[in-house]
């Protein structure tokens, strides 16, 4: 015998919708780059990756710090200028949503959480799957997309927008959001702010157990389980990062930069660099004032 019950199926509430993208964009600017007053029918995400910059904008006119961003609305005039003496790495993404809440983020910078930062950091990465390079060429009026590209990449920049945005708009109205992440170690997170304010000198596994009470076993564990990478190649990489500021800002030649950031000689530095960016420090100069050229 078969009963035949009805159900009664619910709709979902869609909130918001992302309902088209325009670019997806990661610069690294050179001091004092500006661009010209532009408008547009679609908004416009504009977060600061390192370093600052000057946005103006018809709602907001001032400095974006690193780690936070502002969303131009659809139409809305707008430009931004990088300081004299900071070169700035920043995130654009043009993107079509009609949805009102999304305004406030046009009257003032918003700070992203760590998991809030992820999902952007996830944005990015979806978009260079389904979106053909270059992604740092200023005014670029016509991303095209791949032929082909992972099952659902396109879906998934969407839906991790659409993700974002929500969780924004919470943290605005002061809403409390479970967030299903690994609780990190209060001991790794002191490590992290350690790093990250002493990477430029010369940093020992065995200080780093001595400061923090552990051995190199359960150091090298622990910071491999939170972070995916050693302690090593996380110093390495802040070491390049702030190296790669710095060549921006052109203040400073290899060898000094070198210094500056805790090499201890201009030729490992250049191995290094290669080894994490692909190219060598000229290299990488010259291809960035070669693309803002353009």
């Amino acid at each position: 015998m078969v009963i035949n019950m009805e159900f009664k199926l619910k709709r979902f509430k869609e909130a918001l919708e992302v309902s088209k993208i325009a670019n997806i964009h990661y610069f690294e600017f050179t001091n004092q780059y500006h661009t010209f007053k532009d408008r547009h029918s679609f908004r416009e995400l504009l977060y600061v990756d390192s370093g600052y910059i000057l946005a103006e904008g018809e709602n907001y006119s001032g400095i974006v710090k690193e780690n936070q961003l502002i969303i131009h609305k659809a139409d809305e005039i707008h430009s931004l200028t990088c300081p004299d003496r900071d070169a700035s790495s920043v995130i654009i993404i043009g993107f079509e949503c009609h949805s009102p809440e999304l305004d406030i983020f046009s009257s003032h910078p918003m700070t992203l959480t760590d998991a809030q930062k992820k999902l952007l950091t996830e944005i990015i990465k979806e978009g260079r799957s389904v979106f053909l390079p270059p992604y740092d060429v200023p005014n670029q009026r016509d991303m095209k997309k791949r032929k082909e590209y992972p099952y659902g990449a396109d879906q998934m920049i969407k839906l991790k927008m659409e993700t974002l945005f929500i969780e924004l708009i919470r943290d605005t109205k002061n809403v409390a959001i479970e967030e299903n992440t690994e609780i990190t170690d209060a001991k790794i997170q002191e490590i992290y702010r350690y790093l990250n304010e002493n990477f430029r000198g010369k940093i020992r596994l065995s200080e780093l157990c001595f400061l923090f009470g552990t051995n190199k076993t359960t150091l090298c564990n622990s910071f491999r389980a939170s972070s995916g990478e050693t302690v090593i190649s996380y110093i390495n990489k802040l070491k390049i990062k702030e190296a790669k500021k710095l060549m921006r800002e052109g203040n400073l030649n290899l060898t000094e930069i070198s210094a500056t950031v805790g090499f201890s000689s201009v030729h490992y530095f250049s191995r290094i660099f290669k080894q994490y960016e692909n190219q060598s420090p000229t290299n990488y100069i010259k291809t960035i004032k070669s693309r803002l050229m353009l």
